[in-house]
């Protein structure tokens, strides 16, 4: 048979063209190397092994009046699985959940852009992947070994861009705030995953989690939630990591309305680097100690070079008390056990945040006569926060942190060493210290109310 006529062969496939030596057919970007500096988290990553070159698979766009990619871009996943490429060049609408935890050794190019269904956000509640954990779920949740999805932020604002449209989500909000939202985007179930060089805009709710997984590295990413109309923009964290071990997220943008990264129970083994975080609520321990009769490990952790800007916290460690309490719609808790242990925030640049550090043992819970009579069950050990430099926000000023434990044994070797923060004011910057161990403390504390 003729080159030409195989070729068309190929591409009558609906929704899928597959080529052998597809790379000198289309433009497919070499895949990054991606590599955690400075630091790592305490081990070296798997390697990743070289994909065949002659099997790609480009996923082609359905055509109108259908609105879901989801079928193609799991067929190209199944061929190309095991050895391949699969490459997203185009504009996607995904309309049904993708269940995409099966990868083996495949490389996931995306050039073009990716967009979830949002003309029935209703229709995500029960076609969502459902986690326990805080009534989470998400569009699509991506699992195996030596899995890399990359993109190439050189070719603008339009591509290599993966899009939640959120806007519907959070205007329905507006008049029903306990519509379920799911996240963007999951790593679920994998060892040994890269992330690198893509755009992700406006998830209805987090951005991503990285949960029941190991040996990850997320790097090169610019993630944007931004309302069009002024609208509330709900949750939006960056990274939310759960259960999950050896994770470096380095290198990356982030403006968005809650945590910036966010290590949720058992979290072990993480090191984030080299961030810009705008508009958030920190680089957060937990929230953790949320459920009562479970134990929530968070462990070995550093954080290194932050920049953080307009935010309401910045370095934060959030513990939910001793007894179960209602929080919001969808979310409440208290008395879950475990530990924070050996924890290290570095080279922090405060911008007009309004914490530069933030303990608590007393979240979810306003009534914090409820938290001192029922302390946290859970401890907090050996964390070093050191130069920490900038400037405080006009809200709380003086005061630019709070350090605060619910009883004199939840917390031990608590250090803070080279704070150098200026309050708006031109005051001494003060901080509020309970519980704490203030002689390891190198900053003025205000006394005990």
């Amino acid at each position: 048979m003729r080159l030409l006529d195989i070729l068309g062969t190929l591409a009558s496939v609906p929704g899928l063209f597959t080529l052998a030596s597809a790379a000198k057919h289309f433009q497919i970007p070499p895949r990054p190397d991606v590599v955690p500096s400075p630091y790592n988290a305490g081990q070296s990553m798997p390697i990743s092994l070289p994909r065949d070159p002659d099997r790609y698979c480009q996923v082609k766009p359905v055509l109108p009046p259908q609105r879901d990619d989801a079928p193609s871009i799991l067929q190209a996943l199944q061929e190309c699985n095991d050895g391949g490429t699969v490459v997203l060049d185009a504009s996607y609408l995904i309309g049904s959940p993708l269940d995409l935890t099966f990868l083996k050794h495949v490389d996931i190019v995306i050039t073009g852009n990716i967009a979830f269904d949002d003309a029935d956000v209703y229709y995500w509640d029960s076609h969502s992947f459902k986690y326990t954990f805080q009534n989470q779920s998400v569009f699509w949740k991506v699992g195996g070994e030596d899995v890399n999805i990359y993109g190439d932020l050189g070719l603008g604002e339009g591509r290599s861009v993966v899009d939640g449209r959120g806007q519907a989500y959070w205007e329905e909000m507006m008049v029903n705030e306990n519509l379920f939202r799911p996240m963007l985007f999951a790593f679920d179930g994998v060892k040994g995953a890269t992330m690198s060089n893509l755009r992700m805009r406006n998830p209805p709710n987090w951005f991503n989690i990285i949960a029941n997984s190991s040996d990850v590295i997320i790097s090169n990413m610019d993630l944007r939630a931004e309302s069009l109309k002024g609208t509330k923009i709900a949750n939006s964290d960056g990274w939310d990591t759960y259960r999950s071990d050896r994770v470096v997220i380095q290198d990356s943008f982030i403006r968005n309305t809650d945590d910036c990264v966010s290590f949720k129970p058992n979290s072990t083994n993480i090191v984030v680097q080299n961030l810009e975080c705008i508009g958030s609520h920190g680089i957060s321990i937990g929230s953790i100690g949320q459920y009562k009769g479970e134990t929530d490990i968070v462990e070995n952790l550093h954080i290194y070079n932050i920049s953080m800007t307009n935010a309401s916290d910045f370095a934060r460690i959030k513990v939910w008390p001793g007894i179960e309490t209602d929080f919001q719609p969808h979310l409440g808790g208290g008395g879950g056990s475990g530990h924070v242990r050996n924890v290290t925030f570095d080279l922090l640049h405060s911008v007009n945040n309004d914490r530069a550090i933030t303990i608590t043992q007393c979240y979810g819970q306003k009534n914090e006569t409820l938290c001192n009579e029922f302390p946290a069950n859970l401890t907090i050990t050996d964390v070093t926060m050191k130069n920490i430099f900038g400037t405080t926000s006009s809200k709380l000023d003086p005061l630019a942190g709070t350090l605060v434990c619910s009883a004199p044994d939840r917390c031990s070797n608590i250090k803070v060493e080279n704070i150098t923060i200026s309050v708006p004011s031109g005051e001494a910057p003060v901080y509020e210290c309970r519980n704490m161990d203030n002689g390891i403390l190198q900053l003025t504390c205000i006394p005990d109310a």
